[in-house]
């Protein structure tokens, strides 16, 4: 495809591919997490003559925040992770405008065989990941922690 072929969008290809893989996981788990929150709650603000959009930003939003994060954190890891859609999709390039660290580990252990270089790339991902879960939990623990101080 020839837009695969320049550099300025290889890699956004690569993004919105990633990002069709990843709706119908993301959806599943955000549908299950609607699915619990109790109807009872909506009945009563709907009473008290609250509009669809003070439901959603006073139940459904607070009630579905935690499955929110379950499904950023996943998704990150598993974007940082991502080697399959860019091999297929760009093989790393044009000019390696499509190379992550996942793709140059694969390719420091698989292609040039400097596997202990590819095994410390690995772990420089997972520490990556590892830190961004946790500023992203800490970061939404702490807006929690505030909101319920209101």
């Amino acid at each position: 495809m020839p837009w695969l072929s320049s550099t300025g969008v290889a890699l956004i290809a690569v993004t919105l591919v990633n990002i069709w893989v990843g709706i119908p996981f993301n959806l599943v788990i955000l549908y299950s997490g609607l699915k619990e929150i109790p109807s009872d709650v909506y009945e009563a603000a709907a009473i008290d003559g609250a509009g669809p959009l003070s439901r959603f930003r006073y139940i459904t939003w607070p009630l579905l925040r935690p499955v929110v994060t379950v499904v950023v954190i996943l998704g990150f890891i598993y974007t940082v992770k991502v080697i399959d859609i860019i091999l297929v999709v760009t093989g790393g390039g044009p000019a390696y405008a499509s190379q992550t660290l996942a793709v140059e580990s694969y390719q420091l252990s698989f292609k040039t065989f400097r596997f202990g270089q590819g095994a410390a790339m690995g772990n420089v991902l997972i520490v990556i990941s590892l830190i961004f879960a946790m500023v992203y939990l800490r970061f939404n623990r702490r807006n929690i922690q505030t909101e319920g101080e209101q």
